[in-house]
């Protein structure tokens, strides 16, 4: 029996990245022959001081205990494969999956343009340790590359040969959509985190004029900052919880992904679309990356640039429920055939098996 070592800087569900690229797919790897250990670097009670402004002492601690743990597993000997998602330490060295190189396959898995410098707000000041360069190392010497859309493989292809797409995928087994009670407005809604939230910013004037325009027909809601306000916009804002996502999104009527269009913006993986999808929501994505990829513009989904487009494309769905529906039906067919947990899990095991 093949073993393998998922090894990821979040605690499992803490991370969406991790979450939808492999935590969900491991029970299908042991039933499929793989025996799985999953390695992560931050627990519950350190995540809560490492992405905090100061705390540096407390920072260095965590960094210490993380360079203890991770030196003890790539001494390991035992992985057939070792799998490491974005990164296995937080910073500027490949260091670590080297070692595990030395005596394992090694598969780099990345979802975002993390060869660009992106630092959370916390530890901006802390930016001088980061190297994104790093991350053309990992791509050198890995036996694979898993990158989430072609424009993240064009990059990693001038490093490695041996790259294959593979999208960010749902879960249609556990994201099946429920009654959604005490419904009396059409929800425009947007999930996410409190990382991902400035994007909102930029449908925040159509918003408005949608305000005006349909006064309490319309609710919108936030989902995953529940400190996200904005003046004369009565937004419903609330935290992420994962217990509660599949209710959230099952209330959602129309739902948003507005992006900036830059070369991080461009690594995304149209995540917070597919899930709209995936519960037969009318979804609308900035034309950005690998959103043009994904969306059909006026068959299952709409994309929208400026504000008068995220207002004319809103209003066409608020005033057309048939057409609401037809759209969130189109959506979901793409999800079922392209983007999906079932069509991919099988894929992964042709992966793995390949390296032997």
């Amino acid at each position: 029996m093949k073993k393998i070592l998922f090894v990821g800087i979040h605690r499992p569900f803490r991370s969406a990245s991790q979450r939808f690229r492999f935590e969900m797919y491991m029970d299908y790897f042991q039933s499929n022959g793989f025996q799985i250990e999953h390695l992560h670097i931050i627990n519950e009670q350190d995540d809560k001081i490492f992405y905090k402004p100061g705390h540096y002492f407390e920072k260095l601690k965590i960094l210490l205990k993380s360079i203890t743990k991770l030196w003890r597993y790539s001494s390991k000997k035992d992985y057939d494969i070792v799998f490491v998602q974005r990164e296995a330490f937080m910073l500027g060295t490949a260091f670590f999956e080297k070692r595990f190189k030395n005596h394992s396959k090694l598969i780099f898995d990345f979802d975002d343009a993390i060869w660009k410098m992106n630092v959370s707000e916390g530890n901006k000041s802390l930016s001088f340790l980061k190297n994104p360069s790093k991350t053309a190392e990992i791509i050198k010497i890995a036996d694979l590359v898993f990158a989430g859309n072609n424009y993240l493989a064009e990059y990693a292809l001038r490093y490695n040969p041996n790259v294959k797409v593979v999208p960010t995928t749902v879960d249609l087994e556990e994201y099946q959509k429920i009654p959604c009670p005490n419904k009396d407005a059409i929800l425009i809604g947007w999930i996410g985190s409190p990382t991902t939230i400035p994007y909102l910013d930029l449908v925040i004037p159509a918003f408005k004029i949608l305000r005006q325009k349909y006064g309490s027909k319309i609710q919108f809601r936030v989902v995953g900052d529940p400190n996200f306000k904005v003046n004369d916009l009565d937004i419903q804002s609330v935290a992420w919880k994962k217990e509660e996502e599949v209710k959230e999104l099952s209330c959602f009527d129309i739902g948003v992904m507005p992006l900036t269009d830059d070369e991080w913006s461009k690594g995304k993986c149209g995540f917070k679309g597919l899930q709209y999808m995936a519960f037969q929501v009318a979804t609308i994505m900035s034309p950005v990356g690998v959103n043009l990829e994904i969306i059909q513009d006026g068959e299952n989904g709409y994309l929208a640039s400026s504000t008068d487009e995220w207002v004319d494309k809103i209003s066409l769905l608020i005033d057309n429920p048939e057409l609401r529906q037809r759209v969130g039906q189109s959506g979901f067919n793409t999800v079922q055939q392209k983007y999906s947990k079932q069509v991919w899990q099988n894929r992964y095991i042709e992966y793995f098996n390949s390296l032997f």
